[in-house]
């Protein structure tokens, strides 16, 4: 089998309309509406997911759910790691079923995400309870041309996850680190 490596950065924006503007302007055109998805970060007791840097995640948006492995993040001036996901019918019962094999739920997030397409790139524009992100995921050429393009440089290249994005943004506010989900 072979590996996939995803290669990602993110980029702050000020509000959802800039964002949108923006990556329009750049000449990407649009893929996927705007959609809701939470995602559950699995492990087992002992931690050995976390320990090894690795990611077990059950993502579900409207009509489907994505179960996802990440390897360690590799060396790279973007985030670059190995990626295998499987789309499965249920993602409750799915998470239900690793619950039982031993694996719980440590973090849990959610976003509103639209998606454009940009040459062999996919861009994400995220809304996130800590802020509007756009990700970029692709081939290190197309990431660099649409950063260019939204006018941004290496500088701007944001690499940490979202959860680690969670974690600085409560260190920050002084805010206990819990989910980091939109408030009821």
């Amino acid at each position: 089998m072979a590996s996939i490596l995803e290669r990602e950065i993110k980029l702050r924006f000020p509000d959802v309309a800039t964002a949108r503007e923006a990556i329009v302007e750049a000449g990407a055109t649009p893929v996927r509406g705007r959609r809701f998805q939470e995602d559950c970060l699995l492990d087992s007791a002992d931690g050995a997911l976390r320990t090894q840097r690795c990611v077990l995640r059950i993502r579900t948006e409207t009509g489907r759910s994505l179960l996802t492995y990440k390897g360690p993040v590799q060396p790279s001036p973007m985030k670059l790691r190995e990626e295998r996901e499987t789309v499965v019918a249920d993602g409750e019962t799915l998470l239900y079923l690793l619950e039982r094999l031993g694996f719980h739920v440590w973090f849990r997030y959610q976003k509103y995400r639209e998606e454009f397409g940009y040459q062999d790139a996919i861009v994400a524009l995220d809304e996130t309870p800590i802020g509007i992100f756009v990700e970029v995921e692709g081939s290190e050429a197309a990431i660099r041309q649409m950063a260019a393009a939204l006018g941004r440089s290496d500088g701007d290249y944001i690499l940490d996850s979202y959860r680690g994005l969670f974690v600085r943004h409560c260190e920050e506010h002084g805010v206990p680190c819990t989910d980091m989900v939109f408030s009821e």
